[in-house]
């Protein structure tokens, strides 16, 4: 008996059993769509209204969004034109007079400078234009950008118009705009004819919210038929849209909005309830509404109760205990859930059971890594002690040989030993061993070197450019070894060149791509300086470095210089920034939420 109990309470807390005891309540409700059908029907037919309100705004803006958007075009077209001819300001009126006269369209078209003096314009008579006070100007200057405005009264035909200004630009340089006026009249006579005689207007309007054309007449203003209380900027973000508001009148009517020029213009149309014919639909949407707004109501506060208390406030605390133990929070297992549904209750028991296994990896994995850091930097340090051991013994070799041929080799070689030692220090004492910074480690061989081969008080300017570099040290070590045979070629054959007083040599290391590096060395030739044919072991070790980095090097005079360039590929599968960079966690991916 007590065991049908335990049953029975255990299936009463699975989850599929709660919600599904919750759920149908809220469905019980749904029975009484049967009594809505009708807001369906009325929704239909409003739907239908309303895209035929927008084709017939959309058809009555048609003309005019046809002359603007070839006011735009042919804008654009003069801009070439007007840059060939903007140093000869008669050629360039001359162009702007013909373009109106072919056109038979505009009645202005010029080119206004910043300053807003016009010397290119079709104005009877050429000549200078000031319009730096006209009312297109300033809103130009106050924005400058494609601008389509409204101005009651032309500068030069007196009267209004609709100005199309497109700035002109030389290279990224704005040098002004090109303007084009279109009668307001001719704006409107492209509307339908009969489109006002049935109740219904239309304006159109920029996308600062002025007006451009209207259709009124002497009995009805803008604001009569324009929605009260809204600014017509707030409508931009409304395009391809029906509402219903109080015009300035008083009447309510009906209103469509749709782009003319997306992001230019916009009509808006103006309709009586009479036109519009949805005088009908009044009484019906009130019981459509009301009806399906209360069973809404119910049927969500059902569900919502049903599924935060039984699923989400669990799954809640059980994302937050994930989330902490992905960022780094692993000090101990988190709890498990046990007042959650049993499935809940299976999650957070394998998550607890998971994490205490991950915990117990990870300390082993961590002491493994550190024990193998430590054994590998002691590596790095002993194979730097050696090589310094071979530099030193090559060093009191050659204080023994008087042979300079002798000496000089054994010096060669001895730079070369002691650039390994540099790289080796620089990868024992580097916090990660999977990357080294380049950059320093060039330095350092290079300060070691002017050091042992440059006399104190020598002329010899050094000049380092050298950028921060991380690499993999596969590419590091025949970096740094090219480098170093590279400067040792500088130093040994720079001289003084004609015109300066003293000899240089240049090391750059930069990232002139992603993915792509340079090193740079650079040196002065004097007179007698003639430099190597590139048939030592300095070459030869060179161009087999270069092969190691799969780079590209030339090598030659420019000018008073002998410059070696390499251009290699950085490899950046395996990079330090990338491989520490890892998130345990969902916030990894864009848009992600805990």
């Amino acid at each position: 008996m007590f065991r049908r109990i335990s049953d029975r309470l255990d299936f009463s807390r699975k989850l599929g059993f709660r919600l599904g005891a919750l759920l149908s309540v809220a469905i019980l409700p749904l029975g009484l769509i049967s009594l809505i059908q009708n807001f369906n029907l009325v929704a239909e037919a409003e739907r239908g209204v309303e895209i035929a309100l927008l084709g017939r705004t959309a058809s009555t803006a048609a003309g005019e969004r046809a002359l603007l958007q070839s006011a735009l075009g042919s804008a654009d077209a003069l801009g070439p034109a007007v840059l060939e001819a903007l140093e000869r300001p008669e050629v360039c009126s001359d162009l702007m007079r013909n373009f109106i006269e072919r056109s038979a369209t505009y009645v202005f078209a010029g080119f206004v400078p910043l300053d807003g003096i016009s010397t290119c314009n079709s104005a009877s008579g050429g000549g200078l234009l000031d319009l730096s006070r006209s009312e297109g100007y300033r809103t130009f200057m106050s924005q400058p950008g494609i601008r389509i405005t409204a101005i009651d009264r032309g500068t030069v035909s007196r009267r209004p118009v609709v100005l199309v200004m497109q700035p002109l630009y030389r290279d990224s340089q704005l040098l002004g705009y090109i303007g084009l006026s279109l009668t307001n009249e001719l704006l409107r006579s492209t509307h339908n004819i009969s489109f006002g005689g049935d109740g219904a207007r239309i304006v159109t309007f920029n996308q600062q919210g002025e007006i451009l054309t209207s259709d009124t007449d002497a009995q009805t203003s803008v604001a009569d038929i324009l929605p009260q209380n809204v600014e017509l900027v707030s409508l931009l973000s409304r395009s391809e849209t029906t509402f219903r508001a109080r015009a300035g009148n008083g009447q309510m009517r009906m209103f469509t909005v749709v782009p003319a020029i997306p992001g230019l213009v916009y009509a808006l149309g103006s309709w009586s309830p009479k036109t519009a014919g949805v005088g009908l639909f009044q009484l019906s949407r009130f019981g459509a509404v009301t009806i399906p707004m209360a069973l809404w109501l119910v049927s969500l506060a059902v569900a919502y109760f049903a599924v935060f208390r039984m699923v989400l406030r669990h799954i809640t605390v059980l994302r937050g205990q994930m989330r902490r133990f992905a960022i780094g929070n692993r000090s101990e297992p988190p709890p498990v859930l046990t007042d959650a549904p049993t499935e809940i209750c299976d999650v957070s028991q394998t998550f607890h059971n998971m994490a205490r296994i991950l915990i117990r990896d990870e300390e082993a994995m961590e002491e493994a890594v550190a024990e193998k850091t430590v054994l590998l930097k002691e590596v790095h340090h002993r194979v730097k002690n050696n090589l310094q051991l071979i530099a030193s013994i090559i060093n009191m070799q050659s204080r023994v040989i008087d042979d300079p041929d002798a000496k000089r080799v054994l010096r060669s070689v001895q730079d070369r030993v002691a650039a390994l030692a540099t790289i080796y220090r620089n990868l024992y004492q580097a916090e990660h061993l999977d990357a080294v910074e380049a950059g320093r480690l060039i330095c350092d061989i290079i300060n070691q070197m002017v050091s042992a081969s440059v006399e104190p008080g020598s002329p010899l300017r050094i000049e380092k450019n050298i950028e921060t570099l991380i690499l993999l040290p596969d590419q590091a070590v025949p970096l740094s070894l090219l480098a170093t045979e590279a400067f040792t070629n500088a130093l040994k054959y720079a001289g003084t060149a004609p015109g300066e007083d003293a000899p240089w040599v240049r090391v750059d290391l930069a990232t002139v791509a992603p993915g792509r590096g340079l090193l740079e060395v650079a040196n002065s030739i004097g007179k007698d300086s003639p430099q190597s044919e590139g048939t030592g072991l300095g070459s030869q070790l060179i161009e087999a470095f270069t092969t190691q980095l799969e780079g590209e090097a030339t090598a030659g005079v420019e000018g008073n210089s002998f410059v070696l360039r390499l251009h290699f590929a950085i490899d950046e599968s395996r990079t330090l920034a990338e491989a520490r960079n890892v998130v345990l966690t969902s916030a990894a991916r864009p848009g992600a939420r805990h």
